[in-house]
């Protein structure tokens, strides 16, 4: 056969098997099809190319505890809010794509035709913030000591990577155990550069409150410890002309202060002392801006609406716990949470019920499964809930006026059935005779008023459970150890679900300490279903098997799901210039500019 037969013949054959044929070094690398931006393509469409430089964006964080850390990448210690701005990552994300990431650091990404490595080569200009060129060393370095130091979800983040080697001074290739897993490129693209030479005689292991060296945009100029933290832009930041930075991080100087008082952090944005926040109570989006610098047009309410998925936010079972470990207990309570009362006379209306891990995207499970999700999900037949064949998930409901004698009646029955009985009042386990008796853990008295009430109805089944809210730093470490009954919890999704679910669902997780998988779920299905995920040939097979996952995690019943909006609520201060359009996938603020003649006419109104 002839060279030229042969090679007709591999590509004929590649085309058949979905393997990816190489291009050689690019500009960008997509997750399934191809980058919307050419390589010669200037700015992202979601930014104002000239918008100024200048002025200082004022932010707060609202938090019982305080920051007592400046490395961002351990378990130890509380980090700072924006240390992001501090390092730049060997590729960015697009915030108008599902999942394709642009060079930053690395000038080309290479992708091996049968992706089982990826090959970056860096930009010659990356510097430091003291002058010290980016090389291949620093991204060795970067990578192993994150996954051997590092938070813990480092290691399962990168456990398909077997080895990275440095193939000149600005050239490194990352090897993986399989090329199954087409998202492992881009994980490895959103890599954190760190120096090299800067940590060469510190512990990495250690909280630090000693500003840090990075290659980003901002360095961190001041730090007042339990209250503030300020950035400044980095004049000679070497990336600010680089296409995927034009239009963005705008302002001189960014500050957080920090408030530990959600009231006294609210009234502070009335008055002036910062200039943006994303609202997250319902009823203060109602009621707490009828003031008259809102209806003068100096303080703007803004909703932006997004196309992300919302994730699940819902009260978590922690299934470590014996109570829990019955899947018919865990469905039985949630029938004792009255999402539409709560809606209606808590948040004014403005929530959805949350029905998927997935919700407000392709890839939320409803109705019946799809013929590719039974062939996906009948091999696991015997080890599921029947119901994952046969109904589409829906979570209890009520008319939203305490009605809930109905929902109360199905509880009592599965608690029944999962050998449980009323005795004089208290729900006792027909074996032990022992009280269903557990603790909700919150962080935050705001989420009291959702879970008295939903204790309430517990009693009307007799059960004791009892709230505790402790303050932000015990309620992470006792996450981080388990030591919780239940308690509320968020996990965030995006359009390309894959390495990130293991930290949350696996039994790997579940043993971790520090992990996500809070809810302790350790299930081989769950876990194979996690890898079909990962290893999804393209973007219609990913959307059957994140489907698949779905089901099987809703109808294990390991979270009573909450709500989610559709839209971020943004109020902020008058002073900003905006692109036109936000993108879809994300809340782009750092293309955001302080407009010198607003925020002129807004200092003379206010002291006027």
């Amino acid at each position: 056969m002839s060279p030229t037969r042969l090679c007709v013949l591999v590509l004929a054959l590649c085309s058949v098997v979905g393997v990816a044929v190489a291009a050689g070094p690019q500009h960008a690398i997509a997750m399934y099809g191809k980058p919307k931006y050419g390589p010669d393509f200037t700015h992202f469409d979601y930014v104002n190319p000239d918008a100024p430089k200048g002025g200082t964006l004022r932010l707060a964080n609202v938090s019982a505890s305080t920051f007592d850390s400046l490395n961002p990448f351990i378990l130890k210690g509380n980090p700072a809010d924006g240390l992001s701005y501090v390092y730049d990552t060997l590729m960015v994300q697009s915030l108008d794509e599902p999942f394709t990431e642009y060079g930053l650091i690395a000038k080309t990404v290479e992708v091996a035709p049968d992706r089982t490595w990826v090959r970056f080569t860096l930009r010659k200009s990356a510097r430091f913030h003291d002058g010290t060129p980016v090389t291949a060393d620093d991204v060795v370095f970067s990578f192993r000591t994150l996954k051997k130091e590092g938070h813990p979800h480092y290691r399962l983040y990168y456990r398909d990577v077997t080895s990275v080697e440095k193939n000149g001074p600005h050239e490194v290739t990352f090897h993986f155990r399989s090329g199954h897993n087409r998202e492992l490129p881009l994980i490895i693209g959103q890599l954190p550069v760190l120096p090299k030479h800067w940590w060469k005689d510190r512990d990495f292991s250690s909280t630090s409150l000693e500003p840090p060296m990075g290659s980003g945009p901002y360095r961190v100029a001041k730090v007042e410890q339990g209250k503030r933290i300020v950035y400044q832009r980095v004049k000679d930041y070497w990336a600010r002309d680089l296409p995927v930075n034009k239009g963005r991080y705008n302002a001189d100087r960014i500050t957080y202060d920090y408030y530990r008082d959600g009231t006294v952090a609210l009234q502070a944005l009335k008055a002036g002392e910062y200039d943006l926040r994303q609202e997250n109570v319902a009823k203060n989006w109602a009621t707490a801006y009828n003031i008259p610098a809102v209806k003068k047009g100096q303080l703007i309410k803004a909703e932006i609406h997004h196309s992300m998925p919302t994730g699940m936010q819902g009260f978590f079972y922690n299934t470590r716990r014996e109570v829990f470990q019955d899947p018919r207990v865990r469905e039985a309570l949630a029938y004792a949470f009255d999402f539409q009362w709560t809606n209606k006379n808590l948040f004014y209306g403005a929530y959805k019920r949350t029905e998927s891990y997935f919700s407000n995207s392709e890839l939320a499970s409803s109705g019946l499964p799809s013929d590719a999700e039974l062939a996906l999900l009948k091999p696991y037949r015997d080890q599921l809930p029947k119901r994952v064949f046969t109904q589409g998930y829906k979570a209890p409901t009520t008319a939203g006026d305490h009605s809930l004698r109905g929902n109360l009646r199905k509880a009592l029955e599965l608690l029944q059935k999962a050998g449980w009985h009323v005795n004089n009042g208290t729900m006792v386990n027909d074996k032990t005779g022992k009280p269903m008796r557990f603790e909700i853990l919150l962080n935050s008295p705001s989420f009291e008023r959702v879970t008295l009430p939903f204790v309430d109805n517990l009693k009307r089944l007799g059960i004791q459970a009892s709230v505790r809210t402790v303050d932000p730093t015990q309620y992470q470490n006792r996450l981080n150890n388990f030591d919780f009954d239940m308690t509320v919890y968020v996990v965030g999704e995006s359009l390309s679900p894959g390495n990130e679910q293991r930290q949350y669902w696996s039994c790997e997780a579940a043993k971790t300490q520090g992990s996500q998988n809070i809810a302790g779920i350790c299930d081989p299905v769950v876990d194979d279903l996690i890898d079909k995920v990962i290893n999804a040939p393209d973007r219609d097979s990913l959307i059957t098997r994140v489907h698949a996952l779905d089901r099987v995690l809703l109808w294990n019943f390991y979270v009573i799901p909450h709500w989610h909006l559709d839209y971020f609520r943004v109020a902020y201060w008058n002073k900003f210039g905006r692109p036109k359009e936000n993108p879809p996938y994300g809340l782009a603020t750092d293309s955001w500019w302080i407009d010198p003649d607003k925020a002129a006419k807004l200092a003379d109104r206010l002291n006027h």
